[in-house]
């Protein structure tokens, strides 16, 4: 049984293009995506690859299609005023068959890969989508999250940094992030099989920034060169995330 395990794509749909072309090569049995398809240059385009992929799939909610429904029903999106324009356009771009797709994606996914034991496949934690912890965060921060989960593994993202720890008697795994990843440019992933493997997939970066720049996404230019071209340190982030409290919204 192989499962790729995909995240945080934010509508970058050459990274996801690229990842996509990889994994068709690995012959999976099941692609889990696991939250933030949208809020991107290509939110609409890269959920239709998505969709379109004649092979199983698994989607879960992220804090990003959370804040999209929001603004689709007509309510104030539980964001940051600075990114708030980006959810009314990203909103705008998707339709109601939409809508209901996103509804209906739930937050945590349970699936027993042999070898590997029962893994529960979140966003952020198996709370809700929101919450946010690193590879430094103390595990007595983070601990009752984990535990009572009977499960052996948990599989998130949402940070956009990979990691491999474990809290309690829980292996804890990030997959990282597609379309926005903090440290290396180009795009992360995981498979899982037998084993647990980190992939890194290198795309090209300067026509992938000439699509995005090209889009009428409001901060595009500001995308492709800071999270495309360029990516926020690993240990920006860190620093950045350190005083971070679980509960604590991120976009």
């Amino acid at each position: 049984m192989k499962v790729a395990a995909i995240y945080d794509i934010h509508g970058n749909l050459p990274a996801l293009e690229a990842v996509l072309c990889d994994i068709q090569h690995e012959r999976i049995d099941l692609l889990v995506v696991g939250g933030d398809v949208v809020l991107g240059p290509m939110s609409q385009e890269a959920l239709a690859l998505l969709l379109d992929l004649d092979i199983p799939k698994q989607f879960i909610k992220g804090n990003c299609e959370v804040a999209v429904l929001a603004e689709m029903a007509g309510k104030e999106p539980a964001v940051p005023e600075q990114v708030r324009e980006t959810v009314r356009w990203t909103a705008g771009q998707h339709s109601t068959e939409h809508k209901h797709l996103f509804s209906n994606w739930p937050a945590t996914f349970n699936y027993h890969i042999a070898g590997l034991g029962n893994i529960l496949f979140c966003h952020a934690t198996p709370q809700n989508e929101n919450d946010i912890f690193t590879r430094q965060t103390p595990e007595e921060n983070i601990l009752p999250v984990f535990t009572g989960l009977k499960v052996e593994i948990v599989v998130c993202g949402h940070t956009h940094m990979q990691f491999d720890r474990t809290i309690g008697d829980v292996r804890v795994v990030n997959a990282g992030s597609v379309g926005m990843p903090f440290g290396k440019t180009g795009a992360d992933w995981i498979m899982l099989d037998k084993t647990i493997q980190f992939r890194h997939t290198n795309y090209d970066l300067k026509k992938a920034t000439e699509r995005i720049r090209n889009t009428k996404y409001p901060q595009a230019l500001e995308f492709a060169e800071n999270y495309v071209l360029n990516s926020p340190s690993e240990s920006e982030m860190l620093k950045i995330y350190a005083n971070s409290k679980i509960g604590r919204k991120k976009v």
